[in-house]
């Protein structure tokens, strides 16, 4: 398959330098011109690992215009990926296959103006950091997981299991809405709220505030996806509490699930914490603020990630700063009395 890697952050760095190393056939879509230059003289390295990866082809996307791949894997941020899908969609040869790898919902929107047959939805259950431009770790031994907007497993998700495999782990799903739920799900928790505080999740939920801000935003969107008709589906865990109806309670295995959700997620460094150093648009509107647009819809109330959405945009404008006191602003935001 003639590939094509747009976005060299994090995750699209840790899949072209594993890519890469192997020998596979692949090029590479940087931000600029000065990007292409510098990572064409480093290479891509995983120190970690030992892996360092020479880089051959590579440009930005106005480089490729008129040339056509096979597979197209789009690692950028959500709001740059709607920027430009367009160009990108242009790039794809006659049964070509686009991956989005964006958090939240941003496939289905892709999906939308391309149509659902040129895109294949991906989870990705890789913790990966970018330690600077060009130099990136893989923090666990995650995977992709790849799978049909409509469900099922089709031929050519099998043939891009298999071209992508053994580098970078990739495993088949047949129930994608219900994985991208399994995700998003931690995304609305884990991710933003310890982006919020500035810590891991394990740190936040070293307090009793912390463990039921978790809890609140978790329970908010799983109602909101069971409410919608789907079931999240299991991964390296349960996404359904144990006896849960509509909310968590403690006792009853809560604590110890909890607990798996901190051993396997607790230490990682959210990435949009990230964004929030880097001065960058987070991918907000596609994880809590999807989460509170369908529960409208489905007339589910969802304070609590409503709130999440609100400090967000606070903090991406700089009137705040991430920081434990905005646990308690959280709660404020998400009191009857505003109206949530």
């Amino acid at each position: 398959m003639r590939t094509l890697i747009i976005g060299l952050g994090a995750l699209g760095g840790v899949i072209a330098a594993r890519l890469l190393s192997s020998g596979a056939d692949v090029s590479l879509a940087a931000r600029d011109a000065n990007s292409c230059e510098r990572l064409k003289s480093s290479g891509l390295l995983l120190p970690l690992e030992g892996i360092k990866a020479e880089v051959k082809q590579i440009g930005t996307i106005k480089d490729y215009e008129g040339q056509s791949f096979d597979l197209i894997i789009l690692a950028t941020k959500a709001e740059e990926a709607m920027r430009t899908i367009g160009v990108v969609g242009g790039l794809l040869g006659e049964g070509g296959i686009l991956i989005p790898l964006q958090n939240g919902s941003v496939y289905q929107s892709i999906a939308d103006q391309l149509g659902a047959d040129k895109v294949i939805g991906c989870v990705s259950h890789i913790g990966a950091t970018m330690v600077e431009p060009g130099i990136f770790e893989q923090r666990n031994s995650g995977h992709l997981l790849i799978g049909e907007l409509g469900g099922g497993i089709s031929d050519r998700i099998v043939a891009v299991r298999d071209w992508l495999s053994p580098p970078v782990a990739v495993q088949v799903t047949g129930n994608f809405l219900g994985a991208s739920w399994g995700k998003l799900l931690l995304n609305c928790s884990v991710t933003t709220i310890g982006a919020i505080v500035g810590k891991t999740m394990r740190e936040y939920c070293e307090t009793s505030q912390g463990k039921e801000l978790f809890r609140k935003a978790y329970d908010e969107a799983l109602l909101v996806a069971r409410t919608s008709g789907v079931t999240p589906e299991a991964s390296a865990f349960d996404p359904v509490p144990p006896g849960w109806t509509d909310r968590s309670e403690a006792g009853s295995g809560y604590d110890e699930w909890l607990e798996g959700i901190i051993k396997g997620y607790g230490d990682l460094k959210p990435s949009m914490l990230q964004d929030f150093e880097r001065g960058r648009t987070t991918e907000i509107a596609f994880i809590n603020g999807f989460v509170r647009d369908l529960g409208k819809r489905f007339g589910v109330r969802t304070p609590t990630n409503s709130a999440i959405v609100d400090m967000v945009r606070l903090i991406e404008s700089g009137s705040r700063k991430p920081g434990s006191e905005n646990i308690e602003a959280i709660s404020r935001l998400s009191s009857p009395c505003h109206g949530r």
